[in-house]
């Protein structure tokens, strides 16, 4: 071996040394009773078990350390607010650590209150007597769909203020249904492509189901619960993907 290739090995090897002590420090609580740092405490106690002793002394300290931090912030601090979040959660959880169900419920919140604001302006729409225009404008966006399929797009889009509506309601009631013995579940499909597509949700027997979504956008549909194969063309592009629904969904769909 070359006295070169020592020297780059050695190197490396110092390296690879450096940056493991470096992660262990980072991750060395030993002492964690004397810090003084927010989001140490935060990080330790988003980690501990939950029978860990220190807790009882840790987490009224980060509540009190939270609340002078932000007493004496200036009222443009941008960290104000992601600190008013953190005790907001510790006020009911034993930490600032959100499970995967929690995250998937926040996302249903954001669901449910967009629909029910779009369902509010469709009523205020109906009571003003102000009828919908038409969306050409969502038709606009370049794509390869071919011409059966461009019309096909439009006469999915093309929903009467009834037919919308009637959509918008069993999308909610859907969002807002935790019923596992539900028959039903909604299926969030996001186009972050370039083009317009119709996907297509195709299930055993009668259970098919065919959604307009237009580029940059999203649309969603209530399907019966099921293994369904999903397919589309995106941008010229076959996507398919066999998905089983048995809760609430979402597909994001990006340029090929």
């Amino acid at each position: 071996m070359t006295a070169l290739r020592k020297i780059s090995l050695l190197l490396l090897l110092f390296s690879f040394l450096t940056n493991f002590s470096a992660q262990r420090k980072g991750k060395d609580f030993s002492k964690i009773m004397h810090s003084t740092s927010i989001y140490e405490v935060d990080a330790y106690l988003r980690i501990a078990h939950p029978d860990d002793p220190k807790r009882l002394i840790l987490k009224p300290r980060l509540i009190e350390m939270i609340k002078e931090y932000i007493r004496t912030a200036h009222p443009a601090d941008s960290k104000v607010a992601e600190l008013q979040k953190k005790m907001a959660i510790l006020r009911t959880k034993p930490s600032t650590r959100i499970s995967y169900s929690e995250i998937s419920e926040a996302n249903r919140q954001k669901q449910i209150a967009k629909y029910q604001q779009r369902l509010d302006e469709e009523r205020k729409q109906n009571n003003d007597g102000v009828s919908q225009a038409p969306q050409e404008a969502m038709y606009a966006n370049s794509n390869t769909l071919n011409d059966a399929e461009q019309e096909e797009f439009k006469v999915l889009m093309t929903l009467t203020s009834d037919e919308h509506k009637d959509k918008t309601v069993n999308i909610l009631n859907s969002l807002f249904d935790n019923d596992p013995n539900s028959k039903e579940s909604i299926v969030l499909i996001e186009n972050n492509s370039d083009c317009n597509m119709i996907v297509r949700i195709e299930g055993v027997g009668t259970s098919n189901y065919k959604l307009a979504v237009p580029s940059k956008s999203e649309n969603s549909i209530v399907v019966q619960k099921g293994s369904y194969l999903f397919s589309s063309n995106v941008c010229g592009s076959l996507y398919a993907a066999q998905k089983t629904v048995q809760k609430a969904i979402m597909v994001s769909l990006n340029n090929p």
